[in-house]
């Protein structure tokens, strides 16, 4: 999990709008499942910042949103130990609205019986046990977060949850369900310099002419126009674009029923210059029309030429 961020910018560069940020507060009960919530948080692209005091809070969000600054989703897991907490957590309220920057409240609960099964399996004690009985520990918390468990904009319930199932749960409410939420990326190989190992599908698209033996092709590369242009007025290059990306969607709205949420496509020619890195940009276009979320590299461009 990430515990250092690249905040601050270059000299000189305007500030942008505080709507432009967003910070998420995981919170909830100890043993409800805050640390899996914050690597599903991470997954989708927020910086995150584990067992952070609230007070610390206004700090790296004023960081966050001076000029330059690269962080534009903050997710910070905090537990409510005590009751000085709450006047730590207002503050952060009050500076977030005077900043206009938009928050949300995430809470994670579990049933008291589910949170001593919990407890007991990894055989560690409640923070708040203090010597007492777990369940001392679990009620006395439960009555320090009451008041901001009503002010939460999310409460998720993990008591029946597997871990994928609460990944499913974030994802749904905060991005949204269906194939939207696979993140793919594409790209392209030589299968002279090895077949991808951490590809989910590989397609190979030697079936099409080969520019390399176009002599004034040869020298360009599949982002060039004339090269995408050859590649795709070949014979069969739609018709397999077109049968590729359909089994793809396919296979991707099943992903985001299972809790996948990255997709990673290699398109292989013979030295990974022309046909595939031109037949990657043209599917990635392809997946984008649908509302994808898709980027694209060229791995032999740079390591090859």
């Amino acid at each position: 999990m990430n515990t250092e961020a690249n905040v601050a910018g270059g000299a000189g560069e305007s500030p942008q709008p505080a709507d432009s940020f967003e910070v998420l507060l995981i919170t909830g009960m100890s043993g409800a499942g805050r640390s899996r919530a914050a690597d599903s948080v991470e997954d989708m692209g927020w910086y995150v910042v584990d067992n952070l005091p609230p007070n610390l809070l206004v700090p790296l969000v004023d960081m966050m949103t001076s000029s330059g600054s690269k962080v534009h989703k903050l997710a910070a897991v905090i537990d409510v130990r005590s009751r000085a907490y709450f006047d730590d957590l207002a503050q952060v309220f009050s500076h977030l609205d005077d900043l206009g920057v938009k928050y949300r409240i995430l809470f994670l609960d579990a049933a008291d019986d589910v949170l001593i099964q919990r407890y007991e399996s990894v055989r560690r004690p409640h923070p708040l046990q203090h010597g007492r009985r777990l369940i001392d520990g679990i009620e006395e918390e439960r009555t320090l977060l009451s008041n901001l468990k009503e002010r939460a904009d999310v409460v998720i319930d993990t008591s029946s949850l597997s871990i994928h199932e609460l990944s499913t749960k974030l994802y749904d409410a905060l991005l949204g369900t269906g194939p939207t939420t696979v993140a793919v990326h594409i790209f392209s190989f030589g299968f002279k310099y090895g077949v991808p190992l951490d590809a989910d599908f590989v397609a190979d698209v030697r079936f099409l002419p080969n520019p390399f033996w176009v002599p004034q092709l040869r020298e360009l590369n599949g982002n060039d126009k004339p090269v995408s242009d050859y590649v795709l007025s070949s014979d069969g290059a739609v018709r397999f674009l077109d049968s590729y990306a359909a089994a793809i969607l396919t296979a991707i709205q099943g992903y985001s029923r299972e809790d996948k949420h990255f997709v990673t496509i290699a398109v292989g020619c013979t030295g990974g210059q022309h046909r595939s890195v031109a037949m990657s940009n043209a599917l990635a276009e392809r997946l984008r029309s649908q509302g994808l979320n898709v980027t694209v590299s060229a791995r032999e461009l740079k390591k090859h030429r």
